[in-house]
């Protein structure tokens, strides 16, 4: 696996819109799962896809406190807002 180079605020390539997955290929597994290693090695609980300069709606998350139940989010999307 690879890791990724995280970006950092104030940086603007952070602002950029991802567009949306079509297939969930060997390409994009190989990606989510650097992302998820990157996101382990940084002590983190989640990482999207901009934050590593990827212009895609890709979200890594993993809550468990064993750290080995990762949850992979392709186009979330935000139904409603409270």
């Amino acid at each position: 696996m690879t890791l990724l180079n995280i970006l950092h605020y104030p940086d603007n390539k952070l602002r950029q819109k991802g567009v949306n997955i079509h297939a969930f290929d060997e390409k994009l597994e190989r990606t989510a799962n650097d992302m998820l290693e990157t996101m382990y090695q940084s002590k983190g609980i989640g990482l999207a896809a901009v934050q590593v300069n990827l212009p895609i709606r890709l979200i890594v998350i993993d809550i468990s406190e064993s750290r080995n139940e990762p949850l992979f989010l392709v186009n979330p999307s935000i139904k409603e807002k409270k």
